[in-house]
């Protein structure tokens, strides 16, 4: 799900780490994060941000387990708008406040 977050006033990690996010790395301009949601690091939430300008980006999905590896590459991730994902949509957009949308 992607979430639209305008007029920030925090730097992004700031703005992650206080919502229980933790920063995991950059690549092309976007920052990638993650809540694990058990010891073992899987659940967890994955959330990658990009920012433009005052603007920032979330696009955030569930992955159940690590991906795989073989002859193709199994992603085991949760994208759409019901269970867990649209609990922790809900759940940011009430930390983000009025400024955050889902787009």
């Amino acid at each position: 799900m992607k979430i639209l977050i305008e007029a920030i006033t925090e730097n992004p990690v700031s703005l992650m780490r206080r919502v229980g996010y933790v920063f995991q790395r950059e690549e092309n301009g976007e920052k990638s994060f993650v809540r694990v949601l058990a010891s073992a690091g899987y659940p967890r939430f994955h959330c990658y941000t990009k920012i433009n300008k005052v603007t920032l980006n979330l696009s955030l999905h569930l992955d159940q387990k690590k991906h795989t590896y073989g002859e193709t590459t199994r992603h085991h991730g949760e994208y759409e708008n019901d269970g867990p994902v649209k609990e922790e949509v809900t759940r940011l957009l009430g930390l983000f406040g009025e400024k955050a949308k889902v787009v």
